[in-house]
């Protein structure tokens, strides 16, 4: 039988509630009775005991919030009875003390990866287009429609038949035909990027994608390159070139550049980019899978379409797995700075230097400085959705967005568009948005992205998979085509997070083996959006 409520940690003085709960209706928790005040839905939260105005709303141990006027014990959590609190924080108090969980069987586990010459494993194999400036999208745009036409003989899809159907009046459903593999090459994915930077906005902002574009051609997912610029815009070539130098001086990759103010017309610049490609893909195409140790991953820990049960299943989950890749020397990054607000200390205590304890202090406060001068704050980070399914504060969601990194140390502190160093959990500067915190993951290494939601979400990416994990059955079961993996049974009590966790790594490794696709990527979800610093939560 299912549990009605749960307590996350001992020091709480609310209770979630797992299912609905109505006005008048008595349940128990540890030894505890609680009579519902008010109808209570399933991811709200009713407070232990009785809150005067302006006492701690506290869960998952941490404050969360404080009370804006009375609660009565078992009446239900609002925006109208709770306002967002988080604690002070006072740099490192302390040293944590972590316990590596048995990794014995996993030790030895192998996935089937494309393996770089500076030693990095990608997941896939991805030959990447995409421009410098916004002026090039045009042209990114016909080589897309060139290359997916005569390289993947792309069918008429069914939403495209359904329009001819009611264009000619017919009430006849003309059927598509199976899909089939009619991909020229077989070994290597074509992918085009376009975007609205490079020019025209400060000079930062241009400099900090071309520093976001090299290290998608530094990531192990990608085999190469073709640069479109225009040449007069702020993101030169030169900038691309330093900023990719920087991340990797021997770089081995093959990088078709073409700048259109150097090259005639735009029919003689498209044929010479065709060209050059086809032969450059045709090479790359040429590369194998070949084993590799599961510790060549590097995931990147996000999610998004948060709900009140993300919090105490699915991140929990991912929390226990980036403990799992802290154990094997495998590497995970925890995003989304924004959602960290509130956790601070405990992130910083988990810090193994001071130095990047200090640096994550201060990127967070450079960052929520920009948003208030921008007219807003991390306090309004939580989404209508976020509220309405019970996260109703900011310090609330972080809280719960945090237990994606689990509790292992923490062994570098990354700012916007750096790489990925060290093995063990990282921490990387970005917003809370969804495709821009992705697009950053990427940027910085990772060559798969966990992406868990409550409420559902298509994101996807150009260069990387995207597996998508819900944190309750009812969404896998409504959004089957968007959800990869469901963590629903941690909320019915049928599976423990560490078995959800185990399940979850294997499920991994079939898709970082390219035995599983992911829903986004079949569904060809290809986002890519930079972060403007200072504009996005």
């Amino acid at each position: 039988m299912q549990k009605k409520v749960l307590k996350v940690n001992p020091k709480d003085n609310v209770v979630v509630a797992l299912v609905d709960l109505h006005q008048g209706e008595t349940v128990t928790l540890d030894h505890l009775t609680y009579e519902i005040i008010r109808d209570t839905k399933a991811k709200h939260k009713f407070v232990t005991e009785d809150l005067s105005e302006g006492d701690a709303i506290i869960m998952y141990g941490v404050l969360v919030g404080k009370a804006s006027q009375p609660i009565q014990k078992g009446e239900v959590i609002t925006t109208e009875n709770v306002k967002h609190q988080s604690a002070k924080v006072k740099g490192k108090t302390e040293t944590t003390v972590w316990t590596a969980p048995n990794v014995e069987e996993w030790k030895d586990r192998t996935f089937m990866g494309y393996h770089r010459e500076d030693g990095q494993v990608g997941t896939e194999n991805v030959w990447l287009f995409f421009p410098l400036v916004f002026c090039e999208n045009r042209n990114v745009e016909i080589l897309k429609d060139v290359f997916e036409k005569e390289l993947l003989f792309e069918k008429v899809t069914k939403h495209q038949l359904l329009l001819r159907s009611l264009v000619n009046n017919s009430d006849t459903e003309i059927i598509a035909e199976e899909d089939q593999d009619g991909r020229v090459f077989k070994n290597i994915e074509v992918k085009f990027i376009t975007h609205q930077g490079g020019c025209g906005g400060i000079r930062q902002d241009a400099e900090a994608l071309g520093r976001l574009l090299a290290g998608y051609v530094n990531n192990p997912n990608v085999a190469g390159a073709t640069v479109l610029s225009l040449g007069c815009q702020n993101l030169e070539v030169q900038i691309f070139k330093d900023a990719l130098e920087k991340i990797s001086p021997e770089n081995k990759k093959p990088i078709i550049v073409y700048e259109q103010q150097k090259s005639g017309t735009v029919d003689e610049m498209l044929s010479g980019i065709i060209k050059d490609s086809y032969e450059a893909i045709k090479k790359a195409n040429e590369i194998q899978r070949k084993q590799a140790s599961i510790s060549k991953l590097v995931l990147g820990l996000e999610c998004g379409g948060s709900d009140g049960f993300s919090g105490i299943s699915a991140n929990p989950v991912l929390g226990q797995l980036s403990d799992l890749m802290a154990g094997i020397g495998g590497a995970t990054i925890l995003s989304e700075f924004p959602e960290l607000c509130g956790v601070e200390q405990e992130l910083v205590n988990r810090c193994v230097n001071e130095k990047d304890a200090e640096r994550f202090l201060q990127l967070m406060k450079d960052f929520e400085e920009s948003v208030v001068a921008a007219g807003s704050g991390f306090d309004m980070n939580p989404s209508p959705g976020n509220i309405k399914d019970g996260l109703i504060t900011d310090a609330m969601k972080s809280a719960g967005a945090a237990k994606k990194g689990g509790s292992s140390p923490i062994n570098d502190v990354l700012d916007f568009t750096e790489y990925i160093k060290k093995p063990g959990l990282n921490l990387l500067c970005t917003p809370g948005n969804d495709v821009e915190c992705t697009t950053a993951l990427v940027g910085s290494g990772s060559n798969i992205v966990l992406f868990t939601t409550g409420l559902g979400t298509p994101t996807g990416n150009p260069v990387v998979p995207v597996v998508k994990i819900s944190s309750n059955t009812s969404l896998s079961e409504r959004m089957p085509d968007i959800i990869d993996f469901n963590t629903g049974d941690v909320i019915t009590g049928e599976k423990t997070i560490d078995e959800k966790a185990e399940e979850l790594l294997e499920y991994i490794i079939q898709v970082a083996s390219g035995e599983i696709k992911t829903k986004a990527a079949i569904l060809n979800q290809n986002d890519f959006i930079p972060w403007r610093r200072g504009v996005s939560l």
